[in-house]
Protein backbone atom coordinates (compact mmCIF):
# COMPACT_ATOMS: atom_id res chain seq x y z
CA UNK A 1 0.00 0.00 0.00
CA UNK A 2 1.45 3.32 -1.14
CA UNK A 3 0.58 6.94 0.26
CA UNK A 4 1.23 10.25 -0.44
CA UNK A 5 3.29 12.18 2.76
CA UNK A 6 3.51 15.65 3.03
CA UNK A 7 6.14 16.62 5.28
CA UNK A 8 4.38 19.81 6.61
CA UNK A 9 2.95 20.19 9.83
CA UNK A 10 -1.42 19.78 10.17
CA UNK A 11 -1.49 19.28 6.42
CA UNK A 12 -3.38 15.87 5.06
CA UNK A 13 -2.93 13.64 2.57
CA UNK A 14 -5.47 10.93 0.66
CA UNK A 15 -5.66 8.36 -1.43
CA UNK A 16 -8.26 6.93 -2.95
CA UNK A 17 -8.35 2.92 -3.59
CA UNK A 18 -9.86 1.31 -6.37
CA UNK A 19 -12.79 -1.10 -5.27
CA UNK A 20 -11.40 -4.37 -4.23
CA UNK A 21 -14.18 -7.17 -4.68
CA UNK A 22 -14.64 -9.95 -2.89
CA UNK A 23 -15.34 -12.98 -4.56
CA UNK A 24 -17.78 -15.05 -2.57
CA UNK A 25 -20.14 -17.82 -3.04
CA UNK A 26 -23.30 -15.89 -3.58
CA UNK A 27 -22.39 -12.53 -3.57
CA UNK A 28 -19.36 -10.04 -4.33
CA UNK A 29 -18.95 -7.24 -2.51
CA UNK A 30 -16.94 -4.21 -3.37
CA UNK A 31 -15.19 -2.12 -0.73
CA UNK A 32 -14.15 0.95 -1.35
CA UNK A 33 -11.68 2.04 1.57
CA UNK A 34 -9.79 5.87 2.07
CA UNK A 35 -6.74 6.11 3.88
CA UNK A 36 -6.50 9.22 5.49
CA UNK A 37 -2.72 10.20 7.18
CA UNK A 38 -1.82 12.95 8.90
CA UNK A 39 1.86 13.66 9.45
CA UNK A 40 3.51 15.74 12.01
CA UNK A 41 6.94 16.54 11.80
CA UNK A 42 9.20 17.46 15.12
CA UNK A 43 12.50 17.26 15.60
CA UNK A 44 12.36 13.86 16.59
CA UNK A 45 11.25 12.86 13.19
CA UNK A 46 8.60 10.85 14.45
CA UNK A 47 5.52 9.89 12.02
CA UNK A 48 1.86 10.04 13.58
CA UNK A 49 -0.57 8.64 11.45
CA UNK A 50 -4.36 8.89 11.90
CA UNK A 51 -5.94 6.44 9.68
CA UNK A 52 -9.84 6.81 9.06
CA UNK A 53 -11.49 4.25 6.96
CA UNK A 54 -15.21 4.28 5.64
CA UNK A 55 -16.26 1.09 4.29
CA UNK A 56 -19.44 1.26 2.14
CA UNK A 57 -20.58 -2.35 1.36
CA UNK A 58 -23.28 -3.25 -1.43
CA UNK A 59 -23.84 -6.42 -1.48
CA UNK A 60 -24.97 -7.53 -5.62
CA UNK A 61 -26.11 -10.72 -6.66
CA UNK A 62 -23.40 -13.06 -8.51
CA UNK A 63 -25.13 -13.30 -11.86
CA UNK A 64 -24.15 -17.01 -11.70
CA UNK A 65 -26.36 -18.43 -8.85
CA UNK A 66 -29.57 -18.89 -9.26
CA UNK A 67 -32.73 -18.28 -6.98
CA UNK A 68 -34.29 -21.30 -6.47
CA UNK A 69 -38.32 -19.89 -5.22
CA UNK A 70 -39.82 -22.20 -3.12
CA UNK A 71 -43.87 -22.89 -4.06
CA UNK A 72 -46.07 -22.57 -1.29
CA UNK A 73 -48.54 -25.13 -0.46
CA UNK A 74 -52.27 -25.00 -1.17
CA UNK A 75 -53.10 -25.02 2.28
CA UNK A 76 -51.30 -21.84 2.76
CA UNK A 77 -52.71 -20.04 -0.26
CA UNK A 78 -55.97 -20.96 0.91
CA UNK A 79 -55.31 -19.84 4.59
CA UNK A 80 -54.13 -16.42 3.40
CA UNK A 81 -57.19 -15.89 1.48
CA UNK A 82 -59.08 -17.14 4.24
CA UNK A 83 -57.91 -14.77 6.54
CA UNK A 84 -58.58 -11.76 3.65
CA UNK A 85 -61.78 -12.89 3.48
CA UNK A 86 -62.25 -12.99 7.23
CA UNK A 87 -60.46 -9.24 7.51
CA UNK A 88 -62.93 -7.75 4.80
CA UNK A 89 -65.87 -9.31 6.86
CA UNK A 90 -64.60 -7.63 10.08
CA UNK A 91 -64.49 -4.48 8.48
CA UNK A 92 -67.84 -4.31 6.74
CA UNK A 93 -69.28 -5.74 9.92
CA UNK A 94 -68.68 -2.14 11.47
CA UNK A 95 -70.44 -0.26 8.38
CA UNK A 96 -73.28 -3.13 9.29
CA UNK A 97 -73.74 -2.27 13.14
CA UNK A 98 -73.54 1.32 11.77
CA UNK A 99 -76.31 1.38 9.85
CA UNK A 100 -78.57 -1.20 11.80
CA UNK A 101 -78.27 1.78 14.43
CA UNK A 102 -78.83 4.75 12.38
CA UNK A 103 -80.95 3.06 10.33
CA UNK A 104 -83.80 2.52 12.91
CA UNK A 105 -83.77 5.92 14.10
CA UNK A 106 -83.97 7.09 10.79
CA UNK A 107 -87.11 5.54 10.15
CA UNK A 108 -88.84 6.30 13.32
CA UNK A 109 -87.80 10.18 13.04
CA UNK A 110 -89.69 10.45 9.52
CA UNK A 111 -93.04 11.57 11.14
CA UNK A 112 -90.69 14.59 12.73
CA UNK A 113 -88.46 15.43 9.96
CA UNK A 114 -91.99 15.68 7.63
CA UNK A 115 -93.45 17.76 10.25
CA UNK A 116 -90.51 19.96 11.39
CA UNK A 117 -88.06 19.54 8.81
CA UNK A 118 -84.74 21.66 9.74
CA UNK A 119 -86.75 24.18 11.64
CA UNK A 120 -86.33 21.14 14.68
CA UNK A 121 -82.36 21.95 14.94
CA UNK A 122 -83.27 25.40 15.37
CA UNK A 123 -86.47 25.85 17.45
CA UNK A 124 -86.07 26.76 21.24
CA UNK A 125 -89.66 24.97 22.60
CA UNK A 126 -89.92 21.84 23.19
CA UNK A 127 -94.02 21.25 24.83
CA UNK A 128 -95.29 17.74 24.03
CA UNK A 129 -98.96 18.89 24.94
CA UNK A 130 -99.30 21.48 22.25
CA UNK A 131 -96.61 18.98 19.86
CA UNK A 132 -94.28 21.81 19.44
CA UNK A 133 -90.73 20.93 19.43
CA UNK A 134 -87.04 22.34 18.92
CA UNK A 135 -83.77 20.68 19.94
CA UNK A 136 -81.60 23.95 19.51
CA UNK A 137 -80.95 24.62 23.16
CA UNK A 138 -80.16 20.87 23.61
CA UNK A 139 -77.65 20.86 20.84
CA UNK A 140 -76.15 24.10 22.52
CA UNK A 141 -75.67 22.10 26.19
CA UNK A 142 -74.31 19.18 24.59
CA UNK A 143 -71.71 21.20 22.99
CA UNK A 144 -70.77 23.57 25.55
CA UNK A 145 -70.69 20.90 28.20
CA UNK A 146 -68.73 18.96 26.06
CA UNK A 147 -66.49 22.49 25.62
CA UNK A 148 -66.13 22.55 28.98
CA UNK A 149 -65.60 19.00 29.72
CA UNK A 150 -62.70 18.95 26.80
CA UNK A 151 -61.24 22.28 28.57
CA UNK A 152 -60.37 20.61 31.66
CA UNK A 153 -59.66 16.94 30.64
CA UNK A 154 -57.54 17.46 27.98
CA UNK A 155 -54.42 19.65 29.65
CA UNK A 156 -54.92 17.63 32.47
CA UNK A 157 -55.28 13.99 30.86
CA UNK A 158 -52.11 14.67 28.27
CA UNK A 159 -50.12 16.36 31.08
CA UNK A 160 -50.61 13.42 33.24
CA UNK A 161 -49.85 11.23 30.01
CA UNK A 162 -46.74 13.11 29.74
CA UNK A 163 -45.79 12.33 33.18
CA UNK A 164 -46.56 8.87 33.60
CA UNK A 165 -44.92 8.21 29.65
CA UNK A 166 -41.47 9.93 31.31
CA UNK A 167 -39.06 8.80 33.85
CA UNK A 168 -40.07 11.89 36.29
CA UNK A 169 -40.46 8.93 39.29
CA UNK A 170 -39.86 5.99 40.13
CA UNK A 171 -41.26 2.75 37.84
CA UNK A 172 -43.44 1.35 40.77
CA UNK A 173 -44.57 4.56 42.07
CA UNK A 174 -45.80 5.51 37.95
CA UNK A 175 -47.04 1.78 38.02
CA UNK A 176 -49.17 2.74 40.66
CA UNK A 177 -50.80 5.89 39.61
CA UNK A 178 -51.04 4.51 35.81
CA UNK A 179 -53.70 1.87 37.57
CA UNK A 180 -55.35 4.98 39.88
CA UNK A 181 -56.20 6.63 36.68
CA UNK A 182 -57.26 3.99 34.24
CA UNK A 183 -59.72 2.98 37.80
CA UNK A 184 -61.74 6.25 37.28
CA UNK A 185 -63.28 4.98 34.14
CA UNK A 186 -64.22 1.45 36.56
CA UNK A 187 -66.46 3.48 38.15
CA UNK A 188 -70.42 3.43 37.58
CA UNK A 189 -72.22 6.93 36.05
CA UNK A 190 -74.56 6.97 38.88
CA UNK A 191 -71.70 7.45 41.25
CA UNK A 192 -70.27 9.75 39.79
CA UNK A 193 -73.79 12.44 39.58
CA UNK A 194 -74.20 11.38 42.94
CA UNK A 195 -70.97 12.47 43.78
CA UNK A 196 -71.25 15.83 41.66
CA UNK A 197 -74.77 16.38 43.55
CA UNK A 198 -73.44 15.88 47.34
CA UNK A 199 -69.43 16.80 46.90
CA UNK A 200 -69.05 18.60 43.71
CA UNK A 201 -71.43 21.34 43.35
CA UNK A 202 -71.33 22.59 47.13
CA UNK A 203 -67.28 22.36 46.53
CA UNK A 204 -67.79 24.68 42.98
CA UNK A 205 -70.60 26.97 44.78
CA UNK A 206 -67.81 29.48 45.89
CA UNK A 207 -66.02 29.67 42.73
CA UNK A 208 -69.83 30.41 40.98
CA UNK A 209 -69.93 33.13 43.39
CA UNK A 210 -66.89 34.48 43.00
CA UNK A 211 -67.19 34.66 39.29
CA UNK A 212 -70.73 36.11 39.47
CA UNK A 213 -70.02 39.10 41.58
CA UNK A 214 -67.02 39.93 40.00
CA UNK A 215 -66.83 39.20 36.82
CA UNK A 216 -71.42 39.19 36.31
CA UNK A 217 -71.39 41.53 33.34
CA UNK A 218 -70.11 38.67 30.77
CA UNK A 219 -72.80 36.77 30.06
CA UNK A 220 -71.07 33.25 30.81
CA UNK A 221 -71.55 34.36 34.14
CA UNK A 222 -74.45 36.32 34.19
CA UNK A 223 -76.43 34.02 36.87
CA UNK A 224 -75.13 32.77 40.73
CA UNK A 225 -74.98 29.32 41.09
CA UNK A 226 -77.94 27.36 42.02
CA UNK A 227 -76.78 24.19 42.59
CA UNK A 228 -77.28 22.04 39.06
CA UNK A 229 -76.24 23.84 36.32
CA UNK A 230 -74.10 23.16 32.81
CA UNK A 231 -70.66 23.81 34.59
CA UNK A 232 -70.97 21.16 37.77
CA UNK A 233 -72.04 19.09 34.32
CA UNK A 234 -69.27 19.72 32.40
CA UNK A 235 -66.43 19.42 35.30
CA UNK A 236 -68.45 15.89 35.93
CA UNK A 237 -67.94 15.11 32.20
CA UNK A 238 -64.19 16.30 32.52
CA UNK A 239 -63.38 13.65 35.03
CA UNK A 240 -65.57 11.21 32.98
CA UNK A 241 -63.16 11.35 30.27
CA UNK A 242 -60.12 12.28 31.97
CA UNK A 243 -58.89 8.00 32.26
CA UNK A 244 -59.87 7.70 28.14
CA UNK A 245 -57.67 10.52 27.41
CA UNK A 246 -54.57 9.93 29.85
CA UNK A 247 -54.71 6.16 28.37
CA UNK A 248 -54.40 6.39 24.92
CA UNK A 249 -52.37 9.50 24.96
CA UNK A 250 -49.85 7.59 27.29
CA UNK A 251 -49.71 4.55 25.34
CA UNK A 252 -49.05 6.64 22.34
CA UNK A 253 -46.24 8.45 23.81
CA UNK A 254 -44.90 4.93 25.31
CA UNK A 255 -44.92 3.64 21.65
CA UNK A 256 -42.72 5.94 19.83
CA UNK A 257 -39.21 5.05 19.49
CA UNK A 258 -36.56 6.02 21.69
CA UNK A 259 -34.01 6.27 19.08
CA UNK A 260 -36.68 9.24 18.25
CA UNK A 261 -36.16 10.96 21.90
CA UNK A 262 -32.08 10.21 21.83
CA UNK A 263 -31.58 11.58 18.78
CA UNK A 264 -33.61 15.21 19.69
CA UNK A 265 -31.57 15.34 23.05
CA UNK A 266 -28.18 14.28 21.01
CA UNK A 267 -28.99 17.91 18.93
CA UNK A 268 -28.82 19.51 21.77
CA UNK A 269 -32.65 20.03 22.43
CA UNK A 270 -33.54 20.19 26.37
CA UNK A 271 -36.04 17.83 27.89
CA UNK A 272 -39.10 20.07 27.66
CA UNK A 273 -38.64 21.08 23.78
CA UNK A 274 -38.12 17.44 23.38
CA UNK A 275 -41.46 16.70 24.91
CA UNK A 276 -43.00 19.59 22.99
CA UNK A 277 -41.25 20.13 19.83
CA UNK A 278 -40.67 16.35 19.44
CA UNK A 279 -42.92 13.78 21.18
CA UNK A 280 -45.79 15.35 20.98
CA UNK A 281 -45.96 15.86 17.15
CA UNK A 282 -44.83 12.28 16.54
CA UNK A 283 -47.78 11.29 18.95
CA UNK A 284 -50.43 13.64 17.41
CA UNK A 285 -52.60 11.08 16.03
CA UNK A 286 -52.75 8.78 18.78
CA UNK A 287 -53.57 11.93 21.14
CA UNK A 288 -56.04 13.59 18.98
CA UNK A 289 -57.84 9.64 18.78
CA UNK A 290 -57.90 10.18 22.46
CA UNK A 291 -59.62 13.20 22.80
CA UNK A 292 -61.92 12.07 20.06
CA UNK A 293 -62.70 9.09 22.17
CA UNK A 294 -62.99 11.39 25.38
CA UNK A 295 -65.48 14.00 23.28
CA UNK A 296 -67.74 11.28 22.15
CA UNK A 297 -67.89 9.90 25.70
CA UNK A 298 -68.98 13.54 26.65
CA UNK A 299 -71.38 14.24 24.27
CA UNK A 300 -73.57 10.97 24.93
CA UNK A 301 -73.15 10.70 28.70
CA UNK A 302 -76.52 10.29 29.91
CA UNK A 303 -77.16 9.79 33.93
CA UNK A 304 -74.27 11.56 35.32
CA UNK A 305 -75.12 14.33 32.83
CA UNK A 306 -78.95 14.59 33.87
CA UNK A 307 -78.41 14.17 37.58
CA UNK A 308 -76.07 17.11 37.75
CA UNK A 309 -76.85 19.49 34.34
CA UNK A 310 -80.25 20.58 35.62
CA UNK A 311 -82.93 19.40 32.72
CA UNK A 312 -83.67 22.69 31.88
CA UNK A 313 -85.37 23.53 28.10
CA UNK A 314 -84.85 26.87 28.35
CA UNK A 315 -81.25 28.64 26.17
CA UNK A 316 -79.19 30.70 28.41
CA UNK A 317 -75.76 32.07 27.90
CA UNK A 318 -74.64 31.55 31.38
CA UNK A 319 -72.56 28.37 32.53
CA UNK A 320 -74.21 29.03 35.84
CA UNK A 321 -77.49 28.31 34.68
CA UNK A 322 -79.54 24.66 34.77
CA UNK A 323 -79.24 23.40 30.92
CA UNK A 324 -80.08 20.03 29.31
CA UNK A 325 -78.08 17.77 26.55
CA UNK A 326 -79.25 15.33 23.79
CA UNK A 327 -78.93 12.73 26.01
CA UNK A 328 -80.42 13.57 29.02
CA UNK A 329 -83.49 14.90 26.59
CA UNK A 330 -84.25 11.46 25.84
CA UNK A 331 -83.76 9.53 29.00
CA UNK A 332 -85.79 11.76 30.58
CA UNK A 333 -88.70 11.57 28.28
CA UNK A 334 -88.44 8.54 26.94
CA UNK A 335 -90.63 6.41 29.19
CA UNK A 336 -93.66 8.78 29.31
CA UNK A 337 -93.64 9.78 25.52
CA UNK A 338 -96.02 8.23 22.77
CA UNK A 339 -96.64 9.72 19.02
CA UNK A 340 -94.61 12.67 17.57
CA UNK A 341 -92.93 12.84 20.85
CA UNK A 342 -91.26 9.85 19.87
CA UNK A 343 -90.82 10.32 16.62
CA UNK A 344 -89.29 14.48 17.53
CA UNK A 345 -86.79 11.93 20.52
CA UNK A 346 -85.25 9.72 17.57
CA UNK A 347 -84.97 13.12 15.52
CA UNK A 348 -83.11 14.37 18.23
CA UNK A 349 -80.96 11.09 18.76
CA UNK A 350 -80.28 11.31 14.94
CA UNK A 351 -79.07 14.74 15.37
CA UNK A 352 -76.83 13.34 18.01
CA UNK A 353 -75.94 10.81 15.83
CA UNK A 354 -74.64 13.67 13.08
CA UNK A 355 -72.93 15.51 15.91
CA UNK A 356 -70.44 12.92 16.56
CA UNK A 357 -70.15 12.12 13.04
CA UNK A 358 -68.90 15.38 12.21
CA UNK A 359 -66.63 15.56 15.30
CA UNK A 360 -64.93 12.44 13.80
CA UNK A 361 -64.48 13.87 10.25
CA UNK A 362 -63.28 17.32 12.42
CA UNK A 363 -60.60 15.34 13.92
CA UNK A 364 -59.98 13.34 11.22
CA UNK A 365 -59.07 16.29 9.09
CA UNK A 366 -57.01 18.10 11.36
CA UNK A 367 -54.79 14.81 12.52
CA UNK A 368 -54.13 14.90 8.43
CA UNK A 369 -53.18 18.90 8.44
CA UNK A 370 -51.26 18.34 11.12
CA UNK A 371 -49.19 15.16 9.71
CA UNK A 372 -48.74 17.36 6.18
CA UNK A 373 -47.15 19.71 8.43
CA UNK A 374 -44.34 17.71 9.84
CA UNK A 375 -43.76 15.81 6.72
Amino acid sequence: MTFVSCKQTGRMAFEVFKPVEVKLEIASLPYSVWGCYLFKNDNQGYLFPLILYNFQCMVVPNQNVTAIPQSRSPIEKKLDQGFVWLTQIFAWGIVVVLLLLGFPIAQQAIPAIQQFGLGFLFGSDWNPVANQYGVFPMIAGTLMSSLIALLFAVPLGVGTAIFLSEDFIPPSIRTALTFLVELLAAIPSVVYGLWGIFVLIPFLRPFGMFMYKNFGWIPLFSTPPGGPGLFPAGVILAIMTLPIITAISRDSLASLPPDLRQASLGLGATRWVTIFRVLIPAAFSGIVGGIMLGLGRAMGETMAATMIIGNSNNLRPSIFAPANTIASLMANQFPEASGLQVSALMYAGLVLFALTLLVNIAAEWIVNQVKAKYQ
